[in-house]
């Protein structure tokens, strides 16, 4: 069909693809066309004529006036508006080439639609056998009008994309038998090879909108069927003669689809995906002829990214970010920095050859702005199995949960078994770094060993700081990142080491809870005396009126404030939030935190409760908790006591000094970042970039360039756009396979008595249950579990506030499923009579990888 007018453009036309003109929707389904898939026929009435139409509604001046009932104003706006005369006659004509009153589905295409960074599924209205022109123009306008409603406009405020303009697609109606929705990877897992399929008699809005338990089908990447669930399709959305749907009671009560169309979809859905280069969420309807349509493809936006593999087979990427508690991504700047960090500790350390620093080790890799560390050669050897988890059982315990669990997959089998090679490789390190005598000057003389970690950071804070600085200077700082923890961090580790022979030693005499008492208040704690230090200075403060009222009211410091403010600064301004990240502005850039911190310490009026006070109290306990564990393990042996009672006094003078290294780290990290600063200025001066921190958005290879003469606006813009978007992302995986796959996420089998569902959206949340019978009116608690029959579209306001979801109906792609994945929050569907059999108010955990509601134990007796 050739276009009518800017206003009216057939979806074969080759302007079709254009989302800015068609919206995200329609663009994705001119591609399919053009691309030669099976895709009802039909045309656009294009943005051009939305914003004809919102100009004549007076809309503008509507939306200029933010408020909570800005939706129902824009609304109201537009449905009061006719459609103009001449958009309607090209309506008519584009309409009529279809057929004679044909039946058609209309659809809302908005320009914020099928994003990379969110889907918007179902925010947006869509009318289903639609017969007539008359009721075709009213459906096109109501469309207009769902732009606005509130569900939406709040779905635009969480993803953090502007108010959009509106297409609307009109596509002939497929009398559908069966039909459904299609993942080309497992929402849930994260699996890239599994197709995910949801079946139901008549038309998908049965499926897709949850008002129907469909059959749900898993296939592997090789055709083996993992699992094949028969819902029970209690009702079926069909057409109706004349116009509209109608809900019936189902008729199928086995499978609705053959093993020949399982096939058929899977085939199809692989070819979407490879059309459009990453996974798919699909609607399809097999029609009465048996004949497979497309209806719509958009990419799955909760998906995170897996990194690229540089090494063959199956290889498993544990998150160091989140292993460090960064769950933000990092910047193009920092993740540079850390390829640099990691080149040198792989080549001075582990004698692994790094061609060019700037690129990392292969070790080191990168996805969604996230480090990742390549765990495969750990796991297949015999020593990386038994010390990696360890190792994380201190960082990220659950990471090492996941590793564990890897280890009996036959694809990750030890290969190597031998320990000598590890070994000699540790000693080398060992006598390089001269930690052997460290760790003996720290156990016969712990004063000495924290004077020598002290002599060095008074090296690193009086080193010069290049005043003309360039990317190779900046390299220079990171490469001292690594050499530094070797010669500090041994301090620490023999603190750790001789606690873990007090409890060897001790035994049942020192568990876990006496082993945390012995760790309060450790002294040496650089961190903890950093707090400690801001208190003193919140408590000099107090004192001055003018200073205690700048903080509550956010006005400049004044002369008392500003002294302590940078007298504070002076010793710990290169500290910050998500300090591992190089491209984070440090306190001394920006103090809004360190004076919001002291804001909340002038609010603490319970002098038994202040960090002071804390911390001695938290001294005093530790060492009754050391006492008494000495006096409990003196009852079986003197011997045995005495060493637990060195080890421990060991422990109270060395742990703490677990902080300092990286210290040390941040420290550096703010020297690199404030001679790129300086860089980043110079580029601006020269109108390379936009601001001086735009620098923080290339990494040190491209800044190279830039001070060559090129121009990388357009990327830090488009780095920028990434970065925001990866900000809202709600869900990190622990681990991740290269095949997509989050192996925490494939949940553990449910526990006995849990209610039992379908997984939806991975994580567990445990929270007081919230029934919720009809949105309108709804009242939900932040964090409560919200429990309904089944949610459209216009229950989604809701999960703003949600800590997770139950549902009795629907399946993993219906949209409460697919919007409780964006808003990471867990999510459990298709659990039988849940509403009935859970309780307002009642305490429950919902589990979203393993599909299950479980409550807690009662006490014994």
């Amino acid at each position: 069909m050739a276009a009518t007018t800017a206003s009216v453009i057939g979806l074969d036309d080759p302007d079709a693809g254009l989302p800015a003109l068609v919206g995200g929707k329609a663009a994705n389904l001119a591609a399919m066309i053009a691309a030669g898939f099976a895709v009802p026929g039909g045309f656009c009435v294009t943005t051009a004529a939305y914003v004809r139409a919102a100009d004549a509604a007076g809309l503008a001046p509507v939306v200029a006036v933010p408020g909570p009932d800005l939706g129902a104003r824009a609304r109201a706006a537009l449905l009061a508006a006719p459609v103009a005369d001449d958009l309607a006659t090209d309506v008519a004509a584009a309409y009529a080439e279809l057929g004679s009153d044909v039946p058609v589905a209309v659809r809302s295409s908005a320009t914020a639609e099928d994003l990379p960074g969110a889907s918007f599924a179902g925010q947006q209205d869509t009318f289903l056998n639609v017969v007539g022109i008359g009721a075709v123009l009213d459906a096109v306008r109501r469309c207009w009008a769902s732009l606005w409603t509130d569900r939406a406009v709040a779905y635009r405020a969480e993803a953090g994309v502007a108010h959009a303009e509106l297409a609307v697609v009109v596509q002939r109606m497929v009398d559908a038998q069966v039909a459904g929705v299609l993942f080309t990877a497992d929402p849930v897992s994260g699996r890239r090879t599994r197709t995910v399929i949801d079946a139901a008699p008549g038309l998908g809005e049965a499926v897709v909108s949850g008002a129907v338990n469909p059959d749900h089908i898993v296939v592997e990447g090789d055709g083996t069927v993992a699992e094949h669930r028969v819902g029970d399709k209690a009702v079926a959305v069909r057409a109706t003669a004349g116009g509209g749907t109608e809900r019936v009671a189902g008729t199928v009560d086995g499978p609705c689809l053959t093993d020949a169309q399982v096939r058929d979809l899977v085939a199809l859905g692989r070819r979407v995906e490879a059309h459009f280069g990453a996974p798919q969420d699909v609607e399809w309807a097999i029609d009465a002829a048996g004949a497979l349509w497309l209806t719509q493809s958009r990419p799955i936006t909760t998906l995170h990214p897996v990194p690229v593999a540089n090494r063959p087979g199956l290889r498993v990427y544990v998150c160091v970010s989140l292993a460090q508690g960064l769950t933000r991504p990092l910047t193009p700047m920092g993740l540079s920095a850390f390829r640099v960090i990691t080149a040198t500790g792989a080549t001075r350390a582990f004698g692994v050859p790094v061609a060019d620093p700037l690129d990392g080790p292969p070790a080191f890799v990168v996805a969604g702005g996230r480090g990742f560390a390549d765990a495969t050669p750990a796991l297949r050897n015999s020593v990386g199995r038994a010390l990696v988890p360890r190792a994380l059982d201190v960082m990220e315990t659950r990471s090492a949960v996941v590793l564990r669990g890897l280890m009996d997959d036959p694809r990750l089998s030890v290969l190597n078994r031998s320990p000598w090679p590890f070994a000699r490789r540790l000693l080398r390190t060992l006598l390089h770094f001269r930690i052997p005598p460290l760790l003996a000057l720290a156990l016969i003389r712990p004063a000495a060993a924290r004077r020598h970690v002290d002599r060095i950071g008074e090296r690193l804070r009086a080193a010069p700081t290049p005043s003309d600085p360039t990317p190779d200077d900046v390299v220079d700082l990171l490469r001292q990142v690594f050499p530094i923890l070797p010669t500090t961090a041994p301090v620490a580790a023999a603190g750790f080491v001789m606690l873990g022979l007090a409890r060897k030693v001790a035994g049942p005499d020192l568990d876990a809870d006496a082993t945390h008492e012995v760790l309060r208040s450790l002294p040496y704690n650089s961190t903890t005396a950093m707090d400690l230090e801001l208190w003193a200075v919140a408590t000099r403060i107090r004192r001055d009126p003018a200073s205690v009222a700048a903080l509550a009211d956010g006005s400049p410091p004044p002369p008392v404030l500003a002294a302590e403010l940078a007298g504070f600064l002076t010793e710990h301004g290169h500290r910050a939030v998500a300090e591992i990240d190089l491209g984070m502005p440090r306190w001394s850039d920006d103090p809004s935190h360190v004076l919001g911190s002291l804001a909340n310490y002038l609010r603490l009026d319970d002098p038994e409760r202040t960090p002071d006070v804390l911390f001695r109290r938290g001294a005093a306990a530790a060492e009754e908790a050391v006492a008494a564990a000495v006096a409990r393990v003196r009852r079986r042996s003197r011997l045995r006591a005495a060493v637990v009672r060195f080890a421990l006094r060991r422990t109270r003078e060395l742990a703490g000094m677990r902080e300092t290294h990286k210290d040390f780290l941040v420290l550096l990290l703010a020297r690199a970042r404030a001679a790129l600063a300086t860089i980043g200025a110079g580029l601006r001066a020269r109108g390379l970039l936009d601001t001086a921190d735009d620098v923080f958005f290339l990494d040190l290879r491209e800044v190279s360039t830039a001070l060559d003469g090129a121009d990388h606006r357009s990327l830090v813009a488009r780095r920028r756009e990434e970065y925001a978007r990866e900000l809202r992302r709600r869900h990190i995986p622990r681990v991740l396979l290269s095949d997509g796959t989050e192996p925490e996420a494939l949940g553990a089998p449910p526990a006995d008595g849990a209610l039992v569902g379908t997984a939806a959206s991975a994580g567990t949340v445990t929270g007081a249950v919230r029934v919720v019978l009809d949105p309108v009116g709804a009242h939900l608690e932040p964090g409560e579990i919200l429990v309904a029959p089944s949610t459209d579209p216009g229950w989604t306001p809701l999960f703003l506030t949600a800590g997770g979801l139950v549902m009795e109906m629907g399946g993993s792609n219906s949209h409460g499923a697919v919007v409780a994945r964006e808003y990471g929050i867990p999510a459990v569907v298709g659990v039988p009579d849940a509403t009935l059999r859970l309780h307002t108010g009642e305490q429950v955990t919902a589990d979203g990888a393993a599909g299950a509601i479980s409550r807690p134990t009662p006490p014994a007796g």
